[in-house]
């Protein structure tokens, strides 16, 4: 089936010596992986390798067999063409990041607009924010609100997070009850939005540790969970 649709590249993988598998997250069917050949030796064709860097915006007309194979790609062009995202080094270790957070997270074939919408206006605010040290655990707590694992915050003035419940506790009812100056860091980003984020000041210190909570957070309700490799390279560019 031909299909038109947006598109955010999650990885590409070079696979013999000219062929590159693209792993997308498309608006029209969810998670598909492409095959691209000999994209890596065409110098004139409809398809340039620069289009597949991670979370590369772009609309395509695909061939989707629906098959659980490998699909095909007919012809791409950018949708929204960064300025800063693979230019910036503190945005690139945050993209190579998030990119491989999303492709561990999301693996169904099928629309999911809204959680699409929040990708796409993400990654275009990312590129043109100028103060981005707090964005990624902002947009990892907005994240799992599209997973369905997004906090109760109806307790948050309460000490204790547990984190297999997902809610506030005023006692320590377990050994996934955590409390101390981590939970209430996480707490402050709550209730906020993107332009606010620069307002909450935080250590690398403590910024670490925060982001090590999410992911632990991420690891108890995400199937199949691994922790990203790229998560040494982040932590290099913010030490």
């Amino acid at each position: 089936m031909i299909v038109a649709t947006k598109a955010i590249v999650f990885s590409a993988i070079k696979y013999s010596e000219a062929d590159l598998i693209v792993t997308c997250y498309t608006q029209v069917s969810g998670i598909k992986t492409y095959l691209l050949r000999n994209i890596l030796k065409a110098k004139n064709g409809k398809l340039k390798a620069s289009y597949f860097q991670p979370l590369t915006q772009l609309e395509l007309i695909a061939d989707h067999k629906n098959k659980g194979t490998l699909e095909y790609i007919k012809e791409a062009k950018i949708g929204r063409p960064y300025q800063t995202l693979h230019t910036d080094i503190i945005k690139s270790g945050l993209v190579l990041f998030l990119s491989e957070m999303l492709k561990n997270c999301i693996r169904e074939e099928e629309s999911n607009p809204e959680l699409f919408a929040y990708l796409e206006s993400s990654f275009q605010w990312l590129d043109q924010a100028s103060a981005v040290s707090n964005f990624h655990i902002f947009f990892l707590l907005q994240l799992s609100m599209h997973f369905g694992f997004y906090p109760d915050a109806s307790n948050i003035d309460a000490p204790y997070f547990n984190i297999v419940e997902g809610n506030f506790q005023s006692a320590d009812t377990g050994n996934y009850c955590l409390k101390g100056q981590q939970i209430e860091n996480f707490k402050k980003f709550f209730g906020i939005n993107l332009e606010s984020l620069h307002s909450i000041k935080l250590s690398k210190a403590a910024r670490h540790n925060l982001l090590e909570f999410i992911l632990t957070y991420y690891s108890f309700h995400v199937q199949g969970y691994q922790k990203p490799k790229s998560l040494p390279v982040l932590e290099q560019l913010f030490s």
